[in-house]
């Protein structure tokens, strides 16, 4: 539920934007809409499409491991062999209206597992760490044509690298602060370790705050994501809106207590896809949402209840253009054999290839286009065909 204040915040940004879009949004050079999500911390691909039906899995996860569907807390099959975490209600809907797609095993071409570097190879559309100093999401805006408008859109607290460029483009925050998400806050807590009075302060306010019986404002789940969808859905549905969005969400990063963390956030993205297709209207058939995280996790649970860094991950696709009720791509499996270093779901598909086609059969700009201007330092990467009506 969104409190008073987020309203009356929200309400203000809806007026000003009203005002302003005859001026700032006339002649589109496209009516196609593209709404980028990047789960920022390593979303557990594993956990959100379930390959139930693999007998390495249950091995691989004895705690973490979703049930059969039908079971208690089994997971919502899809086609016999993968199924969605049960929070996943929403997509599971979509799947079946086929308005959305997966890809499991995917990745850029970057295979160290830092954070820092892998978000810059995914948004700076580079072959290597920080070898483009721009987004490649705003030099896709570049190519689609001049025009005295911002058509691209970005919402949070600091425009993120996909969106830094040449190209002008909106920005829109929550007023709030960022709120500290788990994994800092247990980091901080052992710097206390050893301070007998400092560890017990800091360990008797650090579950009080995280007790659900007595939480407010969870740091998770906590209907920021949706907020920021909704800010972004009053100017996007409109005719002359920008056509490219780009939305960030936190606190994906679980290497402990997973299953309680991934929920939350689980029921949140839900439940904002579902927003963006109630609220889109028409616009709807017309729009892409491509929802991707920087890296997957480890194939097996670690000792606390999480996943650790891994490689291959997830990136789901939805929208009215979207050819959906299919998953998408190769699917290594997770036998031993099989998996890369010996401990991570192996990366089989391309998101380069996924982002290539998007913007060619999509947004439309042309295949020399994408290579040349917006991903002029990779090669031998083929674009992912057949995804689009």
């Amino acid at each position: 539920m969104i409190s008073r204040r987020e309203f009356t915040a929200l309400s203000a940004f809806g007026a000003m934007t009203s005002f302003m879009a005859p001026l700032a949004f006339a002649d589109a050079p496209t009516k196609k809409r593209l709404i980028f999500i990047n789960l920022k911390g390593a979303m557990d691909g594993l956990h959100a499409l379930a390959p139930y039906a693999d007998s390495d899995y249950r091995k691989l996860r004895p705690t973490l491991g979703l049930g059969f569907p039908g079971t208690d807390k089994g997971v919502l099959d899809l086609d016999g062999s993968f199924g969605l975490h049960p929070a996943l209600t929403a997509f599971q809907s979509l799947y079946r209206s086929k308005e959305l797609l997966f890809v499991p095993a995917v990745s850029t071409q970057y295979r160290r597992r830092s954070h820092f570097e892998a978000q810059n190879m995914l948004e700076g559309g580079g072959a290597s760490p920080y070898q483009q100093k721009t987004g490649w999401l705003n030099r896709a805006i570049q190519q689609m044509g001049a025009s005295p408008n911002r058509i691209g859109l970005s919402l949070g607290p600091t425009l993120p690298l996909i969106m830094q460029g040449q190209a002008d483009v909106r920005t829109w925050s929550d007023s709030r602060l960022p709120e500290a998400g788990e994994d800092f806050l247990n980091r901080v807590s052992g710097l206390y370790d050893n301070d007998p009075i400092l560890h017990k302060a800091f360990k008797q306010a650090y579950e009080t705050e995280t007790d659900p019986d007595s939480m407010k404002n969870m740091r998770l789940g906590n209907g920021r994501l949706e907020l920021s969808m909704t800010a972004a859905l009053s100017i996007l549905k409109e005719k002359n809106a920008p056509r490219i969005a780009v939305i960030e969400s936190g606190g994906w990063d679980t290497h402990f207590a997973q299953e309680r963390r991934l929920g939350k956030l689980f029921r949140e993205l839900g439940n904002s896809l579902a927003l963006i297709k109630s609220e889109l209207g028409p616009v709807w058939q017309d729009t892409v949402v491509m929802i991707v995280s920087e890296f997957g996790r480890t194939a097996a649970e670690n000792g606390s209840n999480g996943t650790d860094h891994g490689t291959g991950g997830l990136a789901i696709m939805a929208g009215g253009n979207i050819k959906g009720g299919k998953i998408r791509g190769t699917w290594p499996g997770l036998s031993a054999s099989a998996l890369f270093s010996e401990r991570d779901l192996a990366p089989s598909n391309q998101l380069e290839g996924l982002f290539m086609s998007t913007l060619v059969h999509h947004i439309g700009l042309t295949e020399n286009q994408v290579a040349d201007h917006v991903f002029p330092s990779i090669n031998n990467i083929k674009m992912m065909e057949d995804l689009y009506h």
